[in-house]
C-alpha cells in the first residue's frame, strides 16, 4: 500500500498546483485539516473513502483520475518517447516540435 499511497498523493498534489490551489485552500474546499492534506501528499496516508469524491469534485477530475498514474514517466522513458518521435519525424513536423518547444522554453 506504500506505492499506492506515494502515487497518489503525488497525482493529488499535481491536479491540485494544476488547479493552482494552495494546501490551504484545498483544504479549506474539502473540509480537512492541512496536515492530514499534507500527510496525503507526501503518501504517508491514503484519504477515507468519503474524501476521495470530495478531492475528485475540487480538483475538477473524475474520481478514476485521481488513480490515473500513467502520466508519470521517468526521465529516460521521456526521452526515449521523445527521441522516437523526432526520428520517426518528416522535417515539417521537426520544425513545428522545435517551434513548440522554443515558444515553451521562452514562455519559462
Amino acid at each position: 500500500m506504500a506505492i499506492l499511497s506515494k502515487l497518489l498523493g503525488q497525482r493529488i498534489k499535481d491536479l491540485r498546483k494544476r488547479n493552482k490551489l494552495t494546501q490551504v485552500e484545498l483544504a479549506v474546499i474539502i473540509g480537512m485539516e492541512t496536515t492530514n492534506l499534507c500527510k496525503l501528499e507526501n503518501g504517508g496516508q491514503l484519504p477515507k473513502e468519503e474524501n476521495i469524491e470530495k478531492l475528485a469534485k475540487a480538483l475538477q477530475v473524475n474520481v478514476r483520475d485521481l488513480f490515473d498514474f500513467g502520466y508519470m514517466k521517468s526521465q529516460s522513458t521521456l526521452q526515449q518517447e521523445l527521441t522516437e518521435i523526432i526520428n520517426n519525424s518528416d522535417r515539417k513536423e521537426l520544425e513545428l516540435y522545435y517551434k513548440l518547444i522554443m515558444a515553451i522554453k521562452e514562455y519559462k
